[in-house]
């Protein structure tokens, strides 16, 4: 089967688009409506630059008032104003890899539709320096009843390649998807899996400037998913923009140079991926606060009390959140020998300690502790209920000292410690203290393995007698 002939379902409804047909109109619609809602910038310029935009779209409480208003019936408006974004301003440096974070309904997708020019904004501009390939949703720019080359061709068509380049980037893009012969099939008979596949192979082998891509790689298996992160790193180094929205914030994490962070329409910041990750937790118990600017913050103080100064290794600038029903008053680290210390030995035992007062009644408070690296990916950790070690209830006054000995399998280097202590009341989750980041503990390794953690293999070699 000729790539040519497979190019007919493409050629189709470009002619289609010059005589009238419906379908062509689309593709020709969409052509021009990207060229006229993306103002391309000068090359100086960032790759992407959002300025104060507004996307507002009407809620009504049942289907009929949509018409009545449509058709001027009603005397008193029946709608109801809903801001999947709300006066959002960010720009995207050229060459970044940048994530977009944010709870269900925060105008994450929104965001990346405008930017893409699926989506009209209400008010507000955007411009952008590139040729974007763009991954959003499952299905969008496939035709169903084509098979997968046709829909090839059709994607690659759209995006404003002739048939002789499609033809020289199939082999690649065929090779990436690897679905067999699958792809001679109707992509209606596709799993999802198969369909994200052949999907992202068509966005990221077409050498765009600008990668958008909105959580479709959570759908593949892990080894497509492994695929696809290396391609994003050899992405990176070629200096090309990548933005994309993910839940898996290890993920983020990893491969950001910067985050924002969405939430309600509104853009709560940007910054680095640890900050944004933290500040991103807040909002999820809702209780993150909107940050003073900095000529409005209060001056710290420069002088401290020797004595009261922190302790070698701990953070003087610790973020702290929670009702403080239940408050963590103490914490540190002793060694084997039983001796306080900032730096442990790999494969030794150690035991951290958290000193909790409680305030006023917790029913069944959860003490918890986790480890992260310094660009804020959580490497392990722990809690009481994942432990079954503590399922009593917290009294006004009492004190308690939780202890999590373990041994040391981490990797040499740096890591920061940061402590909790939550809980349900009734079908609620509460968060009484949270501590992020307030020990850096110091891992001293003479072997260190591949990865985060030493698996402490036993290695053996034998002699095979050759028959």
């Amino acid at each position: 089967m000729s790539c040519n002939c497979k190019a007919a379902a493409a050629e189709e409804l470009i002619e289609g688009a010059r005589k009238g047909s419906t379908q062509g109109i689309a593709v020709r619609g969409i052509m021009k409506d990207r060229e006229r809602k993306l103002q391309v910038q000068e090359p100086e310029g960032p790759a992407i630059e959002i300025i104060d935009v507004v996307k507002v779209y009407k809620l009504y409480d049942r289907a009929r008032d949509r018409v009545k208003e449509a058709l001027g019936l009603g005397r008193r408006q029946v709608h109801k104003l809903h801001y999947a974004l709300n006066g959002v301003s960010l720009e995207i440096h050229k060459g970044e890899t940048v994530g977009i974070i944010g709870t269900n309904g925060s105008g994450k997708s929104t965001i990346l539709k405008i930017i893409t020019g699926v989506l009209n904004p209400t008010s507000g501009r955007v411009q952008v320096a590139g040729r974007i390939s763009a991954l959003l949703e499952l299905g969008a720019g496939f035709n169903m009843e084509y098979n997968g080359i046709e829909n090839v061709y059709l994607n690659g068509t759209m995006m404003g390649f002739s048939d002789k380049e499609i033809a020289e980037k199939l082999p690649e893009i065929l090779e990436f998807a690897d679905i067999g012969d699958y792809v001679y099939q109707p992509v209606k008979t596709y799993s999802s899996g198969m369909f994200v596949r052949l999907a992202f192979a068509v966005a990221i082998n077409i050498e765009p400037e600008i990668l958008i891509v909105d959580e479709a790689l959570s759908v593949g298996d892990v080894f497509f998913q492994a695929k696809c992160y290396h391609k994003f790193e050899e992405f990176k180094k070629q200096g090309r923009t990548i933005v994309f929205v993910s839940h898996d914030l290890s993920i983020i994490s990893k491969y950001c140079d910067r985050v924002f962070l969405l939430n309600r329409g509104n853009l709560l910041g940007e910054g680095s991926p640890k900050d944004m990750i933290d500040a991103y937790k807040r909002v999820l118990v809702g209780q993150y606060e909107i940050q003073e600017p900095a000529e409005n913050a209060p001056e710290k103080e420069t002088g401290q009390d020797p004595e009261n100064r922190p302790a070698p290794g701990v953070n003087p600038d610790v973020q702290e959140y929670g009702t403080k029903q239940a408050e963590i008053v103490d914490y540190y680290i002793v060694d084997e020998r039983n001796v306080r210390a900032m730096a442990i030995l790999k494969g030794s035992y150690f035991t951290l300690h958290m000193r909790v007062k409680f305030r006023e009644h917790v029913p069944a408070p959860i003490f918890a502790f986790s480890f992260k690296d310094a660009m804020g990916t959580e490497i392990t950790g722990t809690n009481t209920m994942i432990e079954k070690a503590y399922l009593e209830t917290g009294e006004p006054g009492q004190v308690k000292d939780i202890t999590f000995r373990q041994k040391m399998s981490l990797q040499g280097g740096e890591y920061l410690l940061s402590l909790g202590v939550t809980g349900y009341n009734g079908d609620n989750f509460e968060v009484y203290h949270r501590l992020y980041d307030v020990m850096d503990v110091t891992v001293v390794s003479d072997k260190d393995t591949v990865g985060y953690y030493d698996m402490e293999s036993e290695v053996t070699v034998a002699d095979v007698a050759l028959i």
